[in-house]
């Protein structure tokens, strides 16, 4: 005959519940799965509601940036440093802020604001709208580049009234996403 020892009948204890728990598991799994159809869409509405701005709606801020495309209004700060870019899309002193290459820079992820996270998702002929001064300009996408981090050749600069935006690029620290949109019209 077999001899049980309190090790062996610990084991086989332990052995028996993992078989229960696994046949409990796949009996509770089904009935926890079932979405309620009811609270899902309100939950969605309510997001949306929450991150969607009316398009009617004028921002608060005297200077900003908007990206209907990707939802975007964000508030403009002068300087591009660490502190400027966590709560502001930043403006480079070297550029224009109003006539010529206007240059503006954000985070795309993993900062307390990351306002450019989306700018990849941008294609030519996309709209942007930026005020400054009390004025409201459109202008229209015509160029999304990656570049070399050491490449300023897009913030020079222009006859031409642009916006240039650049942010990084995921996992690339030697590479920036670089946006270009040129003027199309005031707005009032």
């Amino acid at each position: 005959m077999f001899s049980y020892t309190r090790k062996s009948i610990n084991k086989i204890a332990l052995f028996v519940a993992i078989i229960i728990f696994i046949i409990l598991e796949s009996f509770i799994k089904p009935i926890q799965a079932k979405p309620v159809e009811e609270e899902t869409p309100q939950v969605t509405e309510i997001m949306e509601v929450a991150t969607s701005p009316e398009p009617s709606e004028e921002p608060e801020y005297d200077w900003y940036i908007e990206i209907p495309k990707i939802n975007l209004i964000a508030p403009i700060s002068e300087g591009t440093d660490m502190e400027t870019l966590n709560q502001f899309v930043g403006h480079f002193e070297e550029t224009k802020k109003e006539n010529g290459n206007v240059g503006l820079a954000a985070h795309n992820r993993g900062y307390p604001q990351n306002y450019f996270q989306d700018l990849k998702s941008l294609e030519i002929n996309d709209e942007v709208f930026y005020k400054y001064n009390g004025i409201k300009k459109k202008y229209k996408i015509e160029r999304n580049v990656i570049i070399k981090d050491t490449n300023w050749h897009y913030l020079e600069n222009t006859k031409e009234d642009k916006i240039t935006m650049i942010t990084c690029v995921e996992n690339k620290p030697e590479l920036r996403r670089c946006l270009q949109a040129t003027y199309v019209e005031g707005v009032s």
